[in-house]
């Protein structure tokens, strides 16, 4: 593994560029906001259960062969981009299950955890990150490329995990508080059509991405 300043020095750089609200942030917010506390805490565990995934998949030189093919990552890319397109217009314009003060947290927190993982897992820039990142802190001479990675991917999962989770918990506090003071039914919506407004434009970032791209 690498040693111990090299990965202290990672977990800080780590922990500096997620306290920086990216798309993960927005996300999960979105959730906290629409669903309540639970359900942003679980977007939460979707979220670093794909950057476990992605962990996996850069340990393995998959995540090389995406950026490196231009085929592949625009499939991973257009997938990404259709999966939050999808999400969005189904919160815009669905009916039922997201009605009402009571069924604000209905939808199945099993759902709700699927739709994190595929949000992050279907998120090239991800990819992109992995590979500029993690490997500025990988030393071939004190073991095993692969495991040296996996643990730096799960070191940025559990940090993601607290970073998120506290960014989740303040949505979905804030919405809790705005809610128990205005029951109207245009207000008890707002929290859906923002969270389908933040996943369109999720989409439509993610469908600007490029290797070259930020």
């Amino acid at each position: 593994m690498p040693d111990l300043t090299t990965y202290g020095l990672f977990a800080a750089a780590a922990l500096a560029l997620l306290l920086v609200p990216g798309p993960a942030v927005f996300y999960v917010v979105a959730r906290g906001v629409e669903g309540g506390r639970p359900a942003g805490l679980v977007s939460c565990l979707g979220i670093e259960a794909g950057t476990l995934l992605h962990s996996a998949l850069a340990a393995v030189g998959l995540s090389a062969v995406v950026a490196s093919s231009a085929a592949a990552f625009g499939a991973v890319k257009w997938l990404g981009a259709a999966y939050l397109v999808y999400l969005g217009l189904k919160k815009l314009f669905g009916r039922g299950e997201d009605d009402g003060p009571v069924a604000v947290g209905r939808e199945p927190l099993g759902r709700v955890f699927v739709q994190g993982v595929l949000v992050q897992v279907l998120n090239p820039k991800v990819a992109l990150f992995f590979l500029a990142f993690l490997p500025q802190f990988v030393d071939p001479s004190r073991g095993p490329v692969w495991g040296q990675i996996l643990l730096l991917g799960a070191t940025l999962g559990v940090l993601g995990l607290v970073t998120d989770g506290l960014y989740a918990l303040l949505g979905g506090t804030a919405a809790d508080w705005l809610r128990r003071r205005n029951e109207s039914p245009r207000f008890r919506h707002a929290g859906r059509y923002l969270s389908g407004g933040v996943y369109l434009a999720l989409g439509a970032a993610a469908a600007t991405t490029g290797p070259g791209k930020d």
